[in-house]
C-alpha cells in the first residue's frame, strides 16, 4: 500500500508543486488538499509548503492558520499525524500552537535567497530519522519572515528537550535566536523549518544536491513500517 501525504494549497501558496515532485521521488503519493477543504482525505501525513499564504498580511501565517482545513490538521497532528511546515509552513504551525516560538522579519529587513549550511540536531523525528545527528547539509533558504524568536523559558525547554532540529551554520541568515532553523513538538510528529527541502530533491534542478531528499523518504519509512 502507497503512502498518502497531503500537500496544501492555500491563497498565495508557491511550493505545492515542487512537493508534491518531493514526495513522488521519495516513492509516496502526493495528494492536493483545498485550504477551504477539511477533509484531508485519508492521507498518512501532510506538508504545509512555503510561499505567501494570504499575501502574509497581518503576519505571515496568520491567516492561513484559520483555514478550514486548518482545524483538521490542528486535531489530527495533536493525536499523532505526522505534519511537516517549510517555510510559510513553519510559521503557519506557529501561529497554530503546534509548535512554540514566532516568526519575525529578517533582522536585515531584505528578502534572502541562498543556498544555506545547516546542522541536524535531532535525527529522531518522523521526518529527520534518515539524518545523522550532527550531519551538515545545504538546503535552498528564501524568506523574508525567517527570523525564529522565543522567550528564554521556552529556548531553554527546546534545548533541554533536544527539540531543536537543524541550526544555521556558518552564517546566521536571518537573525534567528540560537541559530535555530526548524524544531519539533514533544511527540517528534510536528516539524518545521525555514529552509526548503523540496528545493533539493534532484541534482540537475534547485540547488543541484539532493540533501532535502532524506525528509521525505524518512516520513515515508516511518509510514511503510508503522
Amino acid at each position: 500500500m502507497t503512502a498518502r501525504i497531503g500537500v496544501v494549497t492555500f491563497p498565495g501558496s508557491l511550493d505545492d508543486r515542487d512537493t508534491q515532485r518531493a514526495i513522488r521521488l521519495a516513492g509516496a503519493e502526493p495528494v492536493a488538499l483545498w485550504h477551504k477543504d477539511k477533509n484531508l482525505h485519508q492521507v498518512d501525513a501532510v506538508v504545509l509548503c512555503g510561499g505567501f499564504s494570504y499575501g502574509d498580511y497581518l503576519r505571515a501565517g496568520a491567516i492561513a492558520r484559520f483555514s478550514p482545513v486548518m482545524e483538521t490538521v490542528i486535531e489530527q497532528a495533536k493525536a499523532g499525524l505526522p505534519v511537516l511546515g517549510i517555510c510559510n509552513g513553519f510559521q503557519i504551525l506557529t501561529e497554530a500552537h503546534l509548535l512554540p516560538g514566532a516568526m519575525l522579519g529578517n533582522d536585515h529587513l531584505h528578502f534572502i535567497c541562498r543556498d544555506q549550511k545547516l546542522r541536524v540536531e535531532n535525527a529522531g523525528t518522523a521526518w529527520t530519522a534518515d539524518y545523522e545527528a550532527g550531519q551538515e547539509i545545504h538546503i535552498p533558504l528564501k524568506n523574508m519572515d525567517g527570523r525564529y524568536v522565543a522567550d528564554e523559558h521556552t529556548l531553554d525547554k527546546l534545548e533541554a528537550e533536544g527539540r531543536v532540529v537543524f541550526r544555521y551554520l556558518d552564517v546566521n541568515p536571518n537573525g534567528s535566536l540560537r541559530d535555530i532553523a526548524g524544531i519539533t513538538n514533544e511527540a517528534g510528529n510536528v516539524v518545521g523549518l525555514m529552509p526548503h527541502p523540496e528545493h533539493a530533491v534532484e541534482p540537475l534542478v534547485g540547488s543541484g544536491r539532493t540533501d532535502g531528499l532524506p525528509f521525505f523518504t524518512s516520513i515515508l519509512k516511518k509510514l511503510v513500517n508503522a
